[in-house]
């Protein structure tokens, strides 16, 4: 690779117009920036540019031969749709040079009004695989930003392999959990993270436990702030980034002031240009590092860059945190004054509504199976001291729900490279052997979609990570060959109903059992623990640890067999009291991925009934709910206590 000026593009925040001001003054070849809605950065104050100031912003840019970009990046709901209508409209007319996007709809808006503008993916779409990107072409993606848990090695492999246009975060602000995937601040505050209102419990302080004894483990730890990831500073690895085929070099800080924004730009613009104009003679600019440095907010780590993150890469401490965006809370319980008040959802129910259970285990799958669950869901996660489904355990169950229930199977929500080599295999089985002939896949991001309607036929259907949160992603999903698709848990009870009465496409809703905030790709115990080493003591990965809150609430921690960290919410929801709104659902779902295979069965019989009783005319037993109480967290209504997921408009 011959470099000169144009391989690389240092891409610069800009919140306001003095700091895009700052961005082109220094040397950035492009600047992002968001409008008054529609982006993830939606928190009160003087940010974001209105629509007379983006024209006028994009025409700066180009007087000054700088690209700009408009991000509308956040997750839409129903009611939002009309108003990103005449938003695309407009951007149509003013024209940017792309556009950062998330959700599936701005794609079929985009399409179907006959807008040129490029499109770049969001770090919130979650893209991580190859077979992603070929679907993503399809919609005329030009470039997409990379998930952050990418080590360079594996991003120059997916760069070769794709041909796409890279951009990667390599300065400022990082999320600990994968992006698109943390749903704390909105089920919690109903202000959510994928829609540009997190409120970031990941800097909270926690206390680590021994789930199952109550012992504190971390007393001699580092520090509270278990989950507080330090900032991105990639200052002193340029030359690895250019070599790894990474294109554009992009800053987070829309949020910054134009003078720390002007320190950062030039900083970069000097080293940059000092490698592309003599690679072998390069070397760190010491004074560019002292200026970073000395000027920091938080203390700086290259996360996933070089490999897996250590406690060296979290703030402990929280003293070096900037800001403080909420406190710890105790979760919302059954205020259920909002929910009691909401019209019912006004949609056909079918004679036998179906009920799913997500399992863990062969023998909770045959409970589920035992006590009139319709269809359940196997494989994906399996959470240690548990371990993942073997090809014979599939072949039995399969046997064991003939005729009775449908089997589906389940697949990793996160799939990179090792995952989808696996799932390539896996489903080569499951098509051509006939004990593995299943009812259908579930899926969990397009590449696993794309894996799965080219190595099976079997029905393929979309797991909740495909975060739907309107009737237009809905219709994205169905046209893409999908058969049905699981409904946001950050969607507010009036906004679910907006796309069951709306949605073409199936739309299964999760109506009780244990969920994740968010997903890690960290080893949290191994970070806070001095002497955690699974390579002399492999047992510290099968014991069941836990994050303890200020507010005392306690998150189950869940290491799978990726080694990755699933964080769950201190409560299991629970609709059971309000089936009778819940009309026109394709699926009733259980999350049963942290039940007993006793509980499991014991839960899913009261849901049959229940279901079956709404069918008849009849009403809901209530005094079912004391036997719900008995798992093992208490119970509660999640985002389904708000009127709506606070919205951008």
């Amino acid at each position: 690779m011959i470099l000169n000026r144009k391989s690389v593009e240092l891409l610069s925040p800009a919140g306001t117009w003095d700091a895009l001001v700052a961005g082109v003054e220094s040397g950035a070849d492009a600047v992002y920036l968001g409008g008054k809605h529609f982006n993830m950065r939606m928190h009160e104050g003087n940010f974001n540019f209105d629509d007379e100031m983006l024209k006028e912003a994009i025409a700066y840019a180009h007087a000054h031969d700088v690209r700009l970009y408009i991000t509308l990046n956040n997750l839409i709901s129903d009611e939002e749709i009309p108003a990103l209508r005449e938003y695309l409209a407009y951007l149509s007319e003013i024209k940017p040079d792309a556009l950062l996007v998330q959700d599936f709809a701005v794609l079929e808006l985009v399409h179907e009004m006959g807008i040129d503008i490029p499109i770049h993916t969001s770090v919130m779409m979650n893209t991580h695989n190859e077979h992603a990107i070929e679907k993503l072409k399809e919609y005329g993606i030009t470039r997409i930003v990379v998930g952050r848990e990418m080590t360079l090695s594996e991003l120059s492999l997916f760069r070769e392999r794709t041909g796409i246009e890279v951009e990667y975060f390599m300065h400022g602000d990082m999320c600990i959990s994968e992006s698109g995937q943390c749903i704390h601040s909105g089920v919690v505050f109903g202000q959510s993270g994928n829609r540009g209102r997190c409120l970031k419990p990941c800097r909270w302080a926690y206390s680590l436990i021994d789930e199952k004894t109550g012992e504190v483990l971390d007393k001699d730890s580092d520090g509270a702030y278990k989950l507080a990831l330090k900032d991105m500073c990639m200052y002193r690895s340029i030359p690895q980034l250019i070599q790894a085929g990474v294109f554009s070099f992009k800053i987070e800080g829309r949020m910054r002031p134009a003078p720390f924004i002007r320190r950062i730009v030039s900083t970069y613009r000097k080293a940059i240009d000092a490698y592309i104009a003599d690679p072998t003679g390069y070397q760190v600019d010491e004074e560019g590092w002292k200026s970073l440095y000395e000027n920091r907010a938080r203390d700086f780590t290259t996360t996933f860059a070089f490999g897996s993150t250590t406690r060296k890469d979290i703030g402990m401490t929280g003293e070096r945190e900037p800001r403080f965006f909420s406190d710890a809370v105790k979760e919302a319980g059954f205020q259920d004054e909002i929910l009691r008040q909401e019209e019912d959802i006004h949609k056909k129910n079918a004679d036998r509504r179906t009920l799913s259970v997500r399992v863990n285990t062969l023998d909770s799958a045959k409970a589920a199976v035992d006590n009139g669950a319709d269809v359940i869901y196997v494989g994906g996660e399996a959470f240690r001291p548990l371990r993942p489904w073997t090809l014979a355990e599939y072949a039995d169950i399969i046997a064991y729900a003939n005729s009775k229930a449908k089997v589906v199977i389940n697949t990793p929500r996160t799939t990179m490279r090792r995952e989808c080599g696996e799932l390539e295999q896996f489903l080569t089985a499951v098509s051509s052997r006939p004990e593995l002939a299943a009812d259908g896949i579930m899926v969990s991001n397009l590449g696993s979609l794309k894996l799965a309607k080219q190595y099976t036929t079997l029905p393929v259907q979309a797991d909740v990570s495909f975060n739907l949160f309107n009737h237009l992603t809905a219709e994205f999903l169905k046209e893409n060959g999908l058969t049905q698709a699981c409904s946001s848990l950050e969607l507010s009870f009036e906004q679910l109903r907006e796309i069951v009465e709306n949605s073409k496409l199936p739309i299964e809703t999760i109506v009780h059992g244990s969920y994740e905030s968010m997903i890690c790709d960290h080893n949290l115990p191994g970070m806070s623990l001095p002497h955690y080493n699974s390579l002399d003591n492999p047992e510290v990965l099968d014991r069941r640890y836990a994050l303890v809150d200020h507010a005392g609430e306690k998150h189950a921690i869940r290491i799978d067999q990726f080694d990755r960290n699933h964080i769950y919410f201190a409560k299991d929801l629970c609709l059971y009291p309000y089936l009778k709104k819940f009309n026109g659902i394709a699926s009733y779902r259980i999350e049963a991925q942290d039940y007993t295979p006793e509980f499991t069965g014991k839960v899913t019989k009261i849901y049959r009934e229940a279901l079956d009783a709404l069918a008849d005319g009849q009403e809901v037993d209530p005094s079912r709910l004391d036997e719900l109480k008995q798992g093992p967290r208490e119970l509660g209504l999640g985002t389904y206590r708000f009127r709506q997921s606070r919205n951008s408009i």
